[in-house]
């Protein structure tokens, strides 16, 4: 059944994912790293942290978890938190292949990650990550889509991919970048034997970055189901010193932080499924995790949508932000 299992679970914490990109691996490019990791970040003290986050996750009712093969570690610690937690069948786990970690675990790496959407790189990326997460594997993703990328038109790759779906694993694409609508209505007219072949789009959404929302709005009138990822825009609708005022005056207003108003934002739209929380503290996520029930009036989505930026600037000053 794959990722469509999540359907199943109703609790209001379950439309909020686990995403491990911050915590797979020591560099980041989410604000504040300095203060919410430890000053040494080796192996041993990030898997303690993801195993933290896990656990928090899942005794507050997050039941879908998102790593990828970039993200340094992170398929390894979940397939030992997965091991460690057997009665833990409920949860839906997704992963990324096209990217490739790097960095060799070091802060300082001029390059950390490798982008290659091949039909090879697919096929030496799958034997890793099935050899970690095996048969609890339920969503695999091409890794940050974009319109040029050729896994869009790759039949040999797609036949693969078919391949894994036929297994029960569910196909989809993440993506990213300034033209993420062109990216995902191009995916979705992918087919392999009259069949659509990505059932799944992750995409970047947030108050200041919006402009793939109509598109993700006909992915999921399609029948395709939608993840949001970065919904607080790598740290800069979370940390309140670096949070808009409209934001804030939100946050006021209802009692809650910025990260959960932001959170909410997202989970108000009709579309959305689910929304990863990217947390690297388990106080992070409880916040985050504050999104699930919080509701916002028309008003205040009104003035929230106002902090929208164009695309290019948004994906210009993310491409700015250091790896910390």
């Amino acid at each position: 059944m794959g990722f469509s299992r999540l359907a199943e679970i109703t609790a209001p914490a379950a439309r909020i994912g686990l995403g491990l990109a911050a915590v797979g691996r020591p560099a980041y490019i989410t604000l504040g790293r300095d203060r919410d990791l430890p000053a040494e970040r080796t192996v041993e003290a990030m898997r303690r942290r993801s195993e933290e986050l896990l656990d928090t996750a899942y005794a507050h009712g997050v039941r879908y978890l998102d790593a990828a093969r970039s993200y340094g570690r992170a398929e390894e610690f979940l397939a030992d938190w997965l091991a460690g937690h057997p009665d833990a069948r409920d949860v839906v786990v997704g992963s990324k292949w096209g990217y490739t970690y790097v960095a060799d675990w070091s802060l300082d790496a001029t390059t950390h990650e490798v982008k290659d959407h091949s039909a090879a790189a697919f096929e030496r990326q799958r034997g890793l990550t099935d050899a970690l997460l095996g048969d609890r594997l339920d969503l695999y993703q091409i890794h940050s889509l974009t319109p040029d990328s050729p896994a869009l038109t790759d039949r040999a790759l797609h036949e693969r991919l078919a391949a894994l779906a036929a297994e029960g694993v569910t196909i989809g694409v993440s993506t990213s970048g300034p033209r993420q609508a062109d990216a995902i209505r191009a995916a979705l007219t992918v087919e392999t034997g009259g069949v659509p072949l990505f059932r799944t789009v992750q995409t970047t959404f947030n108050l200041l970055e919006p402009s793939a929302g109509s598109a993700l709005a006909e992915a999921r009138a399609a029948g395709r189901s939608v993840i949001v990822k970065e919904a607080v825009a790598n740290g800069l609708l979370a940390v309140p010193e670096a949070a808009p005022p409209a934001l804030r005056q939100v946050a006021e207003e209802t009692g809650a932080t910025p990260d959960a108003v932001a959170l909410a934002a997202v989970l108000h739209r009709p579309w959305a499924d689910v929304v990863l929380s990217g947390a690297a503290t388990t106080a992070q996520l409880r916040s985050n995790l504050a999104a699930a029930t919080l509701r916002l009036n028309e008003r205040q989505l009104t003035l929230l949508d106002g902090l929208a930026q164009g695309p290019e600037e948004y994906w210009r000053h993310r491409a700015e932000l250091p790896w910390a």
